[in-house]
């Protein structure tokens, strides 16, 4: 078990939304942030994006699973090996299949032994499967590290984070509590898809990554009905801790199969600010704002969209000194860091576990 002192670490995030991987170095003891080092980001080709895309939803074994780990693999251990100075890394690996309340299980792609091999550190992996196990939702897993950018920013007052991935997650922090497992600490949950559904929209009507800015969206008119009929679902309804996997709302693909390319952007997008503005609702109180990370930060309507809705200020996480595209990454070292000293990754706020878990588990290069 590593001692309790601070270390670099390399963290690293490949999300829902396909576009690549991202990696961040930060140093830190698993409990308070010192610094934050080199970060790097490697986009998929449209060739792994493909394969990764055909793999979605399929559990180990499945047909084009194996295909997808070694993508996964092959493509971190060619990012992971430009940065110097780590010693540990984190890795996520790639969810293609999460299902903790009905199969009781979740699944990403990647070996952390084989990584550990390659790169010749020792890796934190598998996150998940322990929070599962123990009967939580396994997801979201970054609210620990939110908890400790709250202290790192010198908050004050009750925030939330909101990252805007594939899908959408939101923690809550009190940062006048001492730890994250505090009673009050944190609440952390999936609010609901968020660009993954405007991702496959683009895809699939202009073989495109995304709207681009929210430009077609800002175009386009929002239809209230599908809106209103979305949010209807029964996930909304479930009090929080909850998780989402990225597929869980296929069928708004139907529902804006006739609209415009302009409206269904607006509408897929209205979607996912109306589910943050219904997830604020559980909230203990309401955050004075919401820093806004992930690649949804980058999109105009989006934003106003979530802004109009919920009716809190909605601001990247630049504006309070963060990297937006690397939180994720960079949580992911942090937590490598409190799983090799043996610290919870995840408590029943954040994932509705059963008590505190430590998760994850330590691949050595030599076994």
């Amino acid at each position: 078990m590593l001692e309790a002192q601070a270390i670099w670490a390399l963290g690293a995030m490949s999300g829902t939304s396909l576009d690549g991987v991202d990696a961040a170095m930060v140093h830190t003891d698993g409990e308070t942030i010192l610094g934050f080092g080199e970060s790097r980001y490697a986009a998929f080709s449209e060739n792994e994006a493909g394969v990764l895309r055909a793999a979605l939803g399929h559990w180990p074994g499945e047909p084009g699973v194996e295909a997808a780990a070694g993508v996964i693999e092959a493509a971190h251990v060619a990012l992971l090996s430009r940065f110097d100075g780590a010693e540990l890394v984190g890795f996520h690996g790639q969810t293609l299949a999460h299902d903790p309340r009905g199969r009781g299980a979740t699944h990403q792609a990647g070996d952390g032994d084989r990584l550990a091999r390659a790169l010749g550190l020792p890796v934190a992996w598998d996150f998940r499967s322990a929070d599962v196990a123990l009967g939580g939702e396994g997801a979201p897993l970054a609210p620990f590290f939110h908890f400790a950018l709250a202290k790192w920013i010198g908050a004050r007052a009750p925030l939330a984070f909101l990252n805007l991935g594939g899908v959408g997650n939101l923690t809550w922090v009190d940062p006048s509590r001492t730890r994250p497992e505090d009673d009050g600490a944190l609440l952390a949950f999936d609010t609901g898809p968020a660009n993954a559904p405007i991702n496959d929209l683009m895809w699939a009507r202009h073989r495109q990554s995304f709207d681009t800015g929210g430009a077609r969206a800002a175009r386009g008119t929002v239809d209230e009905d599908i809106v209103t009929a979305f949010l209807a679902h029964p996930y909304f309804y479930r009090m929080p801790p909850k998780s989402l996997d990225r597929d869980a709302f296929t069928d708004l693909a139907g529902a804006v199969s006739d609209l415009s390319d302009e409206n269904a952007a607006a509408t897929l997008t209205a979607c996912a600010a109306a589910a943050v503005a219904l997830g604020l609702e559980y909230c203990p109180s309401p955050p004075d704002r919401l820093l806004l990370c992930g690649g949804g930060r980058k999109n105009p309507a989006l934003v106003t969209q979530i802004e109009m809705r919920a009716g809190v200020p909605a601001v990247p996480v630049e504006e309070v000194g963060l990297d937006g595209d690397m939180l994720e990454a960079q949580a992911f070292a942090f937590l490598a860091v409190r799983v090799a000293r043996g610290l919870a990754t995840s408590c029943p706020s954040t994932t509705g576990v059963a008590a505190n878990v430590g998760g994850g588990r330590i691949s050595r290069p030599d076994g």
